[in-house]
């Protein structure tokens, strides 16, 4: 079900709260699987799967565009030559225009929706954000640096698409953009569900917004399941607690790790957190550091 791989794979696309770090304790914290599929309601930047590497995932997001993106990767219309070829010639246009090419990008991507400008965006906005208006028009501005697609940048990339290229060509994986409600009552209790939502009172640019009511939402969905699920959230910071761990998710079994994610504009205001994996099982305590 897992690969044995120890290097934590990066994947092409960046995302605000993106586990990277966290990939050795979520798969630490799994279950043993014979079969059943791996199912993610928020697939997000996709790093959890690459990772564990299951045989067959479904890979779903209410974001039309990260599924758009994978899909075309996994279909082998975007490939490692065609990325290199497009950021080049991208890269030196905005060079040359000093940054204003951002945004000629930008209003084509809100028009056509390619994948390719969406990738584009991904990594040369401002601090990596995937935020999109009410009218679903991507509206993060440019990082300013003009000279972003460098040719060590662009083959790191390109390095990152051929690693998923090679784990969606030697898997079964299905990339769906629905709803995460449809996606979690799609699993049987074969199947083992990862769900990464958007942290309640913390991320506010998802692609369809995330509120109290997702939140309970979510919670009646997986207290309903029939299969193993971890979820991960936020526990608490040096300011404030998440205070859905008490009222919605406490009847789980909840773990905890610090963790550190920079998102910041300013050094200063990237602080440690608590990360916390709630799950309704227990089998693998021995490898979880700390019980809340």
């Amino acid at each position: 079900m897992t690969t044995t791989a120890t290097k934590t794979i990066v994947p092409p696309i960046k995302c605000q709260g993106i586990k990277t770090k966290l990939v050795p304790w979520i798969r630490a914290s799994m279950p043993d699987m014979e079969s059943g599929k791996w199912i993610e309601p928020f697939a997000g930047s996709g790093v959890v799967a690459f990772n564990i590497r299951p045989r067959q995932a479904l890979l779903a997001d209410s974001n039309p565009h990260i599924i758009s993106f994978y899909k075309a990767i996994s279909s082998e219309k975007i490939t490692p030559s065609i990325t290199r070829e497009f950021l080049e010639s991208e890269g030196r246009e905005l060079s040359l225009t000093q940054g204003e090419h951002y945004y000629t990008v930008r209003d084509r991507f809100n028009r056509n929706g390619d994948p390719l400008d969406f990738l584009f965006l991904n990594r040369s906005c401002f601090n990596g954000l995937i935020r999109f208006n009410k009218q679903g028009n991507f509206n993060v501005p440019f990082c300013r640096k003009p000279n972003r697609f460098s040719k060590s940048y662009i083959t790191k990339i390109v390095n990152q698409i051929r690693v998923v290229s090679e784990i969606c060509r030697e898997n079964d994986y299905n990339f769906l953009h629905q709803d995460y409600s449809d996606t979690i009552c799609s699993a049987t209790e074969k199947d083992f569900l990862y769900c990464d939502p958007p942290y309640i009172a913390r991320h506010t640019d998802y692609y369809n917004g995330w509120n109290t009511y997702d939140e309970k939402s979510l919670a009646n969905l997986l207290f309903e399941t029939k299969a193993k699920f971890i979820l991960s959230t936020w526990h608490s910071n040096s300011f404030r607690a998440n205070p859905f761990i008490e009222s919605l998710w406490n009847d789980f079994h909840i773990f905890t790790r610090e963790h550190f994610y920079h998102v910041g504009a300013k050094e200063t205001n990237r602080n440690p957190m608590l990360e916390a994996l709630v799950m309704n099982f227990s089998d693998n305590d021995l490898y979880l550091e700390t019980k809340f």
